[in-house]
């Protein structure tokens, strides 16, 4: 019985850890090779893992080719020979176990990235035009999705992160967090040539063009040498931090000491018997920015009344505040929190409350952009027992206004460190063949918009190096209209950031989306990503896939002076007209600089443009502003490009690094 006992454990153990040798034996493949993957249409494909055994084959369904590899160093890789677009075809990769991808197409792959306005999904915190339906529409099983998860590092990075266990087929279950313009331009491609589409979405909202550029190619122009040492020595590091620390606890003192709500160090604005009979009034949820406030950056305080009959129990309550907030009750502090998109959740303790009326008090500090108390609609103080709205009318007052300051200091942190996300995000990513690239990004780094004439160039380079590819097509969105309306001609950075992606369309295979007619000047994140994707998509058509197609309104040429008029000249001119009534959008100024609202007309396929007060012009611009109404356009129906003709000083010029 013994010896019986002995045998059987002995071969349990044995089995065991065969059993085990074959898991850790298992090939392992780059997150990004799954199930559901897109491959790229007849070209020479990477494909490589790890294993643990000498030898790996690789057999592809479409030839019947099966592909041998040595593993050195535990790793392995083969170059797949890829037809035409087609499938679905299976993979099988064997190293004595057998591992198989299934329902593998191969079309094309195109990388998806930039800020928020690219990572804005359907549904989510997006909710576009339309996205019920858009989502419930979405059954494309040709057309396949990946995600990259938000990831930075200080050093390149070989594997990517990603959602959703890789790759997942277009249908109403997976879109719903998925890019909306590149869904939108997967779309048209896909239903104007019926090629499997591949999208690669990463992307991530705040981040500033540097952070997707690597440290090497940064270093030749060494504006970010600082940040960039920082990066590779903690002594360099700990010294910038401590500077930052220094010189941002001086600020933060300038900003106390600024806030009216302040006194002798106390929310004096926060108390319950404050007087706010002259405050005015602002809806919430929403953005400041849109309520009056045009483009204020810095605190505003908001009070509102609330009547609560239990106060037996602790109430909660939820929102969204840009950039950061702090909350009182009746004076009491509850809590504060920082980011803008971070949602806060405090309690506020029944101790704190009185049956009858209550006073909440929210500090908002913003920074840049929008600003406020914004989310969903349903704002509420809640208890085990009632459910306040909050939704309306709030009193508020400005506490500080940050142009009344000195300049907040700035350290790249996290994400937004020089070569951080490209490390993370971009870099695992290099050797996947890929069609080419769609890219919306700009309004991080409006503030410094001359420094982004090189930056942007810098990184369509970089990648088109690292790629491997010196012809990658890269297409790109123009900065929508933002802000409010100006009612004089004037200085603007987003107009100084759609120059600098103008003179981008210099480097061979780019091409810009123009969205000034479609953008919305009380929110950032415009909802129409429809026509961005799908202005993307007629620029491949065209350029890629040889569609004769109109995609693009007309680019300014050149100009030239003719006695009180300016005559300009534009590519893409066919049917060049005003897209209703009078051409409007043109300014022009003399040599003293100073701009005025100019006419302008159609002669000859050619805009000429003048003022009655100026006699003798030098310059004219075109929709140079935040947020511009010009309407010219072709036969396309779709935006000029803002541009200028003069090569004047900009407000940034000067400007090198984040304020």
């Amino acid at each position: 019985m013994k010896k019986y006992f002995f045998e059987k454990t002995a071969l349990a153990f044995t089995l065991f850890i065969l059993s085990s040798n074959v898991i850790n034996a298992a090939v392992s493949l780059p997150s990004f090779f799954t199930d559901n993957m897109v491959l790229q249409q007849k070209s020479a494909v990477p494909f490589w893992g790890e294993s643990d055994k000498q030898s790996v084959s690789v057999t592809t369904s479409w030839d019947r080719k099966t592909y041998k590899a040595n593993v050195v160093n535990g790793k392995w890789n083969v170059v797949l020979k890829t037809p035409v677009y087609g499938g679905p075809y299976t993979i099988a990769i064997n190293d004595g176990d057998l591992k198989t991808l299934q329902n593998v197409l191969i079309g094309e792959v195109w990388l998806c990235s930039g800020q928020s306005n690219m990572e804005m999904p359907l549904e989510g915190w997006g909710k576009i035009n339309n996205y019920k339906e858009e989502i419930a529409n979405a059954d494309y099983p040709q057309i396949r999705l990946l995600q990259a998860e938000h990831v930075e590092s200080t050093l390149p990075l070989n594997r990517l992160k990603v959602q959703h266990d890789g790759w997942n087929v277009c249908n109403p279950k997976t879109i719903a967090d998925f890019s909306a313009t590149a869904y939108f331009f997967a779309r048209k491609i896909y239903e104007e040539k019926k090629i499997p589409i591949g999208l690669i979405h990463s992307s991530w909202g705040g981040t500033l063009v540097e952070a997707w550029t690597s440290s090497g190619a940064l270093s030749t122009i060494h504006d970010f040498d600082t940040e960039i040492e920082a990066m590779k020595s903690e002594t360099s590091r700990q010294a910038l931090q401590q500077k930052y620390n220094e010189e941002l606890a001086v600020w933060e003192k300038h900003l106390t000491n600024a806030d009216k709500g302040f006194e002798d160090g106390k929310a004096v604005w926060a108390t319950f018997k404050v007087d706010d009979s002259s405050w005015k009034i602002m809806k919430v949820p929403s953005f400041f920015d849109s309520n009056g406030l045009g483009n204020f950056d810095g605190i505003v305080w908001f009070r509102k009344k609330v009547t609560i009959s239990d106060t037996s129990k602790d109430f909660t309550l939820s929102y969204f505040a840009d950039d950061d907030d702090i909350i009182w009750v009746n004076g009491n502090y509850i809590g504060e929190t920082k980011g803008y998109n971070v949602e806060r959740h405090y309690t506020i303790p029944a101790q704190y409350l009185k049956k009858g009326e209550n006073v909440i008090a929210i500090r908002v500090f913003d920074g840049a952009g929008n600003g406020g108390i914004y989310g969903e609609e349903n704002i509420a103080l809640k208890s085990e027992k009632e459910t306040i709205s909050l939704v309306g009318d709030w009193k508020y007052s400005i506490g500080a206004n940050s142009k009344d300051l000195p300049a907040k200091p700035y350290l790249a942190q996290g994400q937004n460190r020089p070569s951080a996300i490209y490390n993370a995000m971009i870099v695992p990513l290099l050797d996947y063949k890929i069609k080419g690239v769609i890219w919306y990004q700009g309004e991080s780094n409006a503030e410094r918009a001359f420094q982004y004439q090189k930056l942007f160039p810098l990184l369509i380079n970089d990648w088109r190096e690292k790629f491997k590819d010196k012809n990658l097509p890269f297409f790109f969105v123009q900065l929508a209209n933002y802000k409010q309306q100006k009612e004089q001609p004037g200085d603007s950075d987003w107009a100084e950031l759609r120059e600098a992606q103008f003179l981008t369309l210099k480097l061979p295979n780019t091409g810009m989306a123009v969205t000034t007619d479609i953008g919305n000047g009380e929110d950032i994140h415009p909802k129409n990503k429809q026509d961005v994707g799908g202005r993307l998509a007629n620029i491949a058509l065209a350029k890629v896939y040889n569609m004769k197609i109109e995609y693009s309104g007309p680019i300014y040429k050149s100009y030239k002076i003719e006695n009180n008029t300016v005559v300009l000249d534009f590519n893409f001119n066919t049917d060049i007209k005003a897209k209703e009534g009078v051409l409007k959008g043109f300014s022009i100024a003399g040599s003293d600089q100073k701009f005025y609202w100019a006419d302008a007309k159609i002669v000859k396929g050619k805009v000429v443009v003048y003022a009655q007060n100026v006699p003798s012009p030098a310059a004219v611009r075109y929709n140079w502003a935040d947020n511009p109404n010009g309407n010219l356009t072709n036969a396309s129906g779709l935006p000029a490009s803002s541009f200028r003709t003069d090569v004047w000083k900009g407000i940034t010029q000067e400007e090198k690094v984040k304020k």
